[in-house]
């Protein structure tokens, strides 16, 4: 008796979509996908062939510590020290999540606070929140905050720049996000060499935003980037997508002009992980503070003088009601931004130097091998790279991947496969254990695929 009122629900709902059954609701599926028949399960099994077949199952992937690696193109691989699990999987952390009770959520909420000044500081910008689900969502949230705040000043109304290379996993996200908001997006035109043109960025002046990335998906630092909030004035946001770890030797866009920054945190406190969970970063200048998206966690002083933190100037509809907020994110990373408060933490503002400055120097040294290879080179080879860069080959980018996979090295990323155009340039990206031995295996596989192609 008690399935009849759902029947009866479920019937009212097929009615007002013109169909009379479930088999009219999934018509469109094919039958076969629709997999009638039952599925072909194993009998049932004890723990351990339970636990040998996932063994087996499990070893069949090739991680990126499997071999050499230099694949990137958004995710990085690096080394997070043992002590950030130690702490993060302390009891204190794991149990609390949602602390919108102050009073017995002190320890996480200190610990969140912690994490937005240490994310400030490092972007230079006044104002943090406790993270994001990732770069992409930071960077379509960081658009439609900007969108919500200047709509009304801007000359160029609902209009928001985006720089030509934004990887298309980002660009789909950033239209998911602003295709419903009535928000019109226009290409930020580079040059042939992955710098910015200027010229043409003077066409984006007096719109609501303009979205670049520093370094860009060809890991170049742009030094024409610095320029573009004159060139765009005062009234336009100027949004900056950041790799974390170059702000321990690059200036922060809060230096240069940046109103909000954005970026995967991912590179503190966690691997890659197979793409999630991971975490984004959201900082911005005070102007976009009511407008932010997540959580904020305030610093104050309780009744007995003592100090206190709690969540602050946002709603709570914000988090679990998000028809009535002003961003459809209602929850965050708590527990990934916890491991990466802790590895910033760990690392201080020394470490966090130190760590850049490897990354930095395996990139050069790696570049440096590979462009000593005939028939290799550089789109533009007076460019400053952090992590990445893109190499031009004299075949297919696949067939090298290929190759140097038999070879037992994952050579990088075919940037083919985001840009039509692109199909002979290598997205080649290191990391603080990229080591001589490493770059050694990749030229040298590199080295006898292009011998094979020249003959």
């Amino acid at each position: 008796m008690d399935q009849l009122p759902n029947l009866g629900r479920e019937q009212e709902m097929l009615e007002a979509m013109g169909m009379s059954s479930m088999e009219d609701l999934f018509a469109n599926i094919p039958l076969e996908v629709r997999r009638l028949d039952p599925l072909p399960f194993p009998p049932p099994q004890s723990e351990e062939e339970i636990w040998a077949d996932a063994q087996r199952l499990l070893g069949t992937n090739v991680s990126l510590d499997d071999r050499p690696s230099f694949l990137s193109a958004g995710l990085a691989r690096n080394f997070v020290p043992s002590m950030v699990s130690m702490l993060a999987t302390r009891g204190e952390f794991l149990t609390s999540y949602t602390p919108y009770q102050p009073e017995v959520s002190q320890g996480m909420l200190q610990a969140m606070w912690e994490f937005q000044t240490m994310v400030s500081e490092l972007v230079g910008l006044p104002v943090a929140n406790v993270s994001m689900y990732d770069a992409s969502t930071a960077a379509a949230e960081a658009i439609t905050c900007a969108v919500r705040v200047n709509n009304r000043k801007a000359e160029q109304r609902d209009v928001v720049y985006v720089s030509q290379f934004v990887p298309p996993h980002r660009l789909s996200v950033i239209r998911n996000y602003t295709q419903g908001a009535g928000i019109e997006l226009r290409v930020l035109e580079h040059g042939w060499d992955g710098h910015i043109d200027l010229e043409s960025a003077a066409s984006a002046a007096g719109c609501c935003a303009v979205y670049v990335e520093q370094p860009s998906s060809f890991g170049i630092l742009d030094a024409g980037l610095t320029e573009l909030k004159a060139i765009v004035g005062g009234q336009t946001a100027l949004i900056v997508g950041v790799d974390v770890v170059s702000l321990g030797i690059v200036e922060p866009p809060g230096s240069w002009g940046a109103d909000i920054v954005v970026g995967e945190g991912q590179p503190f406190g966690i691997g890659p992980t197979g793409g999630g969970p991971i975490y984004g970063i959201f900082a911005c200048t005070e102007r976009y503070l009511r407008q932010m998206p997540g959580r904020i966690v305030g610093q104050s002083w309780d009744s007995d003088g003592k100090l206190a933190f709690t969540l602050t100037l946002s709603t709570r509809e914000q988090h679990i009601r998000r028809h009535k907020a002003t961003s459809n994110i209602c929850s965050n990373e708590t527990l990934i931004a916890l491991m990466g408060a802790i590895h910033m933490a760990l690392l201080g503002p020394e470490g966090l130097e130190r760590l850049a400055l490897r990354v930095a120097a395996s990139t050069e040294a790696t570049k440096l091998a590979l462009i000593a290879i005939d028939g290799i080179e550089l789109a533009d080879p007076e460019a400053r790279n952090f992590r990445e860069f893109a190499l031009l080959l004299p075949g297919q980018a696949a067939d090298a991947l290929r190759h140097l996979d038999e070879a037992g090295v994952l050579g990088g990323f075919d940037l083919g496969l985001w840009w039509d155009g692109m199909s002979k340039c290598l997205l080649v990206g290191t990391d603080e254990r990229t080591s001589q031995d490493d770059i050694e295996a990749l030229a040298n596989g590199l080295a006898s695929w292009v011998a094979g192609v020249e003959l």
